[in-house]
């Protein structure tokens, strides 16, 4: 029981935040339409606070992610409204550092128990992620139909090495942050979140996902032509 008194105090703490925000209902507030209610006098706030805005932001952000609370995409095109283009930088910043500790816990908790006991099952896996991690995941992060937080986790579950893990989520949240950026900084000409995110730019996110796990693809093509042959 000595050996796991650390993973029950970081598991506690963590189920503890996430009742606290449940609790005091945190998530309602964090909502589209309350927004648009109050983003001008949100805005008043950050022209006059600018560098305390984005640290609060970045914080709040950080904090999401790691607890896996419902809220980053709203947060996404808030920054675009509030912070412009350079929002991004901001965007980009907290997810992968929120990510990354999700990640991390994830591992520590679970991981290295996954992996110890289902060692045999897993070799093949196992080889595959060593091989081929770093594409499967930027794959995972171009498409947005993949839930971000089930990644953190899963991926935690691997053996994925967290520096693979941590340049993978930067570089491939890219993409799907750049539209909820541009979407903000147009935020007047949007109703609802749906409005983001249209079949065009799905196909696009999709496509650009196939193109990162195309050297898979070609590698095993040509490793199973070279075994029949």
């Amino acid at each position: 029981m000595k050996k796991y008194w650390k993973k029950i105090v970081l598991a506690s703490a963590i189920l503890s935040l996430v009742l606290l925000v449940r609790i005091l209902g945190l998530g309602h507030y964090l909502t589209f339409e309350n927004f648009t209610i109050y983003k001008d006098q949100i805005l008043r706030y950050v022209g006059m606070n600018y560098i305390l805005s984005v640290l609060m932001f970045i914080c709040l952000y950080i904090l999401m992610v790691a607890l896996s609370i419902p809220g980053a995409t709203l947060l996404t095109l808030s920054a675009g409204f509030l912070f412009g283009f350079i929002g991004i930088l901001y965007v980009n910043m907290a997810a992968t550092i929120g990510a990354a500790a999700a990640f991390v816990a994830a591992r520590y908790l679970l991981g290295e128990w996954v992996q110890r006991r289902y060692a045999d099952r897993l070799a093949a896996f196992n080889r595959e992620i060593d091989e081929n991690g770093y594409n499967y995941l930027l794959t995972l992060r171009f498409i947005p139909l993949f839930p971000f937080f089930l990644i953190n986790i899963f991926a935690g579950f691997t053996r994925i090495p967290l520096v693979v893990f941590v340049w993978t989520t930067s570089v491939g949240i890219i993409p799907g942050s750049f539209v909820y950026i541009f979407a903000g900084t147009q935020l007047g000409s949007i109703r609802s979140l749906a409005d983001v995110i249209s079949w065009k730019i799905l196909l696009a996110f999709v496509l650009l996902g196939a193109f990162a796990v195309m050297p898979v693809i070609i590698k095993k093509a040509r490793s199973r032509k070279r075994e029949n042959k």
